[in-house]
């Protein structure tokens, strides 16, 4: 169970540091989805920064043991922050196909949210 957590957390984290990333640096592209233009740019920076930062934290734990209770953490957060992003999403189009971004969203916060549930109850009892 810990290596099957460890594969989904690592592909979650390149997923959530990737679209941060896309988020910051390819404004220019996101601004013509007519879904984006009901954030301003200092938002989808904002929401692009937190992604980064808890993709990162996600992976904290591999390097330092110590930090076990960040993961799950980063994980939780990460899920709702997609949970905020798959309503503002959804306020424009529920259809359910791959070009919806809002597809996308709920899945990754569904995936966040089963990481955290299951490296919360992996932890050691303190």
């Amino acid at each position: 169970m810990n290596v099957l957590l460890w594969v989904l957390q690592i592909a979650l984290a390149f997923m959530f540091f990737s679209g941060g990333a896309w988020k910051i640096f390819q404004y220019e592209q996101l601004s013509k989805m007519p879904v984006m233009r009901s954030l301003p740019r200092a938002a989808w920076t904002t929401v692009g920064g937190l992604e980064m930062l808890g993709a990162i934290l996600m992976l904290v734990p591999a390097a330092a043991p110590a930090l076990r209770l960040v993961s799950p953490l980063a994980a939780l957060a990460l899920a709702l922050e997609c949970l905020a992003v798959t309503a503002i999403y959804a306020r424009h189009s529920l259809a359910v196909a791959a070009t919806n971004p809002m597809v996308w969203s709920a899945t990754m916060g569904a995936l966040a949210a089963a990481v955290a549930c299951a490296r919360y109850a992996l932890l050691p009892p303190a």
